[in-house]
């Protein structure tokens, strides 16, 4: 009941600032529509491949907002106040990913609509990946929430928007990391963001012999940023409280 509470209280800061989830979807929206104009000959920039890129894309501004909201809670001094509350860190956590858990499914829904126009073909898969999108959308949120604790309000918008280009960049939603060179490459299948791509273009494309490694690292991923951030929570929590 606490967590839907502080949750509540999320949803109502996120509503106050509406142009961040505005621009979190029009811009990915927008670049979704433009390069289906430039018929790009290129499988990346294919609708069926070109649709999951913008997902994970929107998702990196999720981290960011969540960033600058958490980071906005430590320096207003609210968190410390509900931290002599009996609130747990990882209520605190959940509190926060379902407050943005709704974006993150209109976004995804959003997408494969104006997708659909675009010559999307309409299967089962597209409602399979945006189930698949919503749990790789909790690495982006915990990694938003990690940056928050971490950094000021000012510093926590400039980091989040190096998460924005580092999933453009890394990701392969504008073009297939083996172009650049081995090393590059060897990036980004370090990072999770290629992987989370890989997941939803397998699920979508029913390429199933993808679908279970890239799983597997995208959920280990997700666990460890969750759980660094639980930890980082608490300490915060016992300094606060001291």
């Amino acid at each position: 009941m606490k967590t839907f509470s502080f949750a509540n209280r999320n949803i109502k800061e996120l509503i106050r600032d509406p142009l961040s989830i505005i621009f979190a979807i029009i811009l990915p929206l927008f670049l979704l529509i433009i390069f289906q104009q430039f018929k790009i000959p290129s499988d990346v920039y294919k609708i069926e491949n070109f649709t999951p890129g913008i997902i994970i894309f929107s998702f990196s501004f999720i981290t960011l907002f969540t960033a600058t909201l958490v980071a906005s809670d430590r320096t207003s001094s609210l968190l410390s106040r509900l931290f002599s509350s009996p609130m747990k860190p990882m209520e605190y956590i959940f509190g926060y990913t379902l407050a943005l858990l709704p974006i993150v499914i209109l976004q995804s829904i959003l997408f494969y609509t104006v997708a659909l126009f675009l010559g999307l073909s309409f299967s089962v898969s597209i409602i399979l990946s945006i189930i698949v999108a919503i749990p790789i959308s909790i690495l982006f949120i915990s990694l938003g929430i990690l940056i928050g604790i971490i950094t000021t309000t000012k510093a926590s918008s400039g980091v989040g928007s190096i998460v924005v280009q580092l999933v453009a960049f890394t990701s392969g939603m504008y073009f297939s990391s083996d172009m650049i060179g081995k090393t590059f490459n060897n990036i980004c299948q370090i990072l999770p963001f290629s992987r989370a791509l890989d997941l939803i273009k397998g699920v979508l494309n029913n390429n199933y012999t993808s679908i279970i490694p890239n799983a597997i690292i995208t959920t280990i991923y997700t666990i460890i940023v969750t759980i660094i951030a639980i930890a980082l929570f608490k300490k915060k929590m016992v300094s606060d409280n001291k």
